[in-house]
């Protein structure tokens, strides 16, 4: 008797142990937590990973900078068609751009161009954004047409409007007769040809304009609005003191965005009207063109490009500071 219930004591305890030991087991063949990542991978391309992912902006800036300093070095020369060996001439180039009156009517051509095509854009697309951001039918059947002159190219645009603008054979005059104004010069005049360009512009990329201060527009709080309209405020009022501060920093976008291309525009001027009549739409950069290309004079249309740089440059900067002032007015408006 004793020995058997020593037995059965002994295989009790052996089953016990066997119990208690097979979490150890089970922990055991758990596996653990993941090892670190990066820990297989050679120290030498984890030191260079941050070097290849800088590449490709290394790459763009280079192919933006070569070019750039590659005009610089050709401008203190002389390079011609009628010149093949050329010589240094320095700051001779620009001295004669600065002291030319073609360059000083060319560049009040452009500011024209530039501050009559953005104004007009500012406020017709504005004026859009507001009849679009009513939720109806007709907002939201506009809302996808007003995208379409803007998948046009602004040249096959200006080429459109040209034969639209013909004194003789176009659709706009032959519209325009029954009321009296028929037979109008539109692009013979330097006046008609000035405010033709800056149309074709208006008609072209006043949609963009509107596109992006609809989007501010749907952004804006609602809380303000709504408070103004429990205590009774005005159309107008709420316009000019809510609407438009807040808004504002979308819109000066739209204009940094349009007054820079403004300023450089060559593809709606030439294609439409060519320069002419004479020289009284010769904005920059087409003077720069029919200098370099034209009169094959290639260094001094480089210079004139330099300068046409400088002067976006600056201009963009400018708005650029604005534009960060008009952000912290905006962001004190309660909101």
């Amino acid at each position: 008797m004793n020995s058997s219930t020593e037995a059965d004591h002994g295989a009790a305890s052996s089953d016990d142990a066997a119990v208690a030991g097979a979490p150890e087991k089970a922990s055991a063949a758990v596996p653990g937590p993941p090892a670190p990542a990066g820990r297989g991978v050679p120290k030498w391309r984890r030191t260079l990973r941050p070097y290849l992912l800088i590449v490709p902006a290394l790459l763009l800036t280079g192919g933006i900078l070569y070019p750039f300093g590659l005009g610089l070095y050709y401008t203190v020369f002389d390079f011609a068609a009628s010149k093949p060996q050329p010589d240094f001439v320095g700051l001779e180039n620009y001295r004669r751009i600065f002291t030319d009156s073609s360059f000083w009517d060319s560049a009040w051509v452009t500011v024209l161009y530039a501050v009559g095509a953005a104004a007009v854009e500012t406020v017709l697309g504005v004026a859009v954004a507001l009849l679009l951001h009513r939720s109806t039918l007709v907002g939201r059947v506009l809302e996808k047409v007003l995208i379409l002159p803007l998948m046009i190219a602004p040249v096959i645009a200006a080429i459109i409007w040209k034969l639209m603008l013909q004194p003789s054979v176009g659709v706009v005059n032959y519209l325009l007769r029954p009321f009296g104004l028929g037979g109008v010069q539109w692009t013979d005049t330097p006046t008609g040809a000035l405010l033709s360009s800056i149309a074709v512009d208006v008609w072209v990329y006043t949609p963009f304009v509107a596109i992006l201060a609809l989007a501010g527009l749907r952004s804006l709080p609602t809380s303000p609005f709504e408070a103004a309209a429990v205590d009774g405020a005005g159309w107008w009022f709420t316009f000019r003191k809510l609407t438009m501060p807040m808004l504002w920093p979308y819109v000066l976008v739209a204009v940094i965005f349009r007054f820079m291309d403004s300023l450089k525009v060559f593809d709606i001027i030439y294609a439409l009207t060519e320069g002419g009549p004479g020289d009284s739409t010769v904005v920059l950069q087409i003077r720069a063109y029919l200098e370099a290309i034209r009169f094959q004079r290639y260094s001094f249309g480089l210079s004139y490009m330099i300068v046409l740089w400088a002067v976006v440059y600056v201009a963009a900067m400018v708005l650029v500071r604005y534009l960060g002032r008009i952000q912290n007015r905006a962001a004190e408006v309660p909101k």
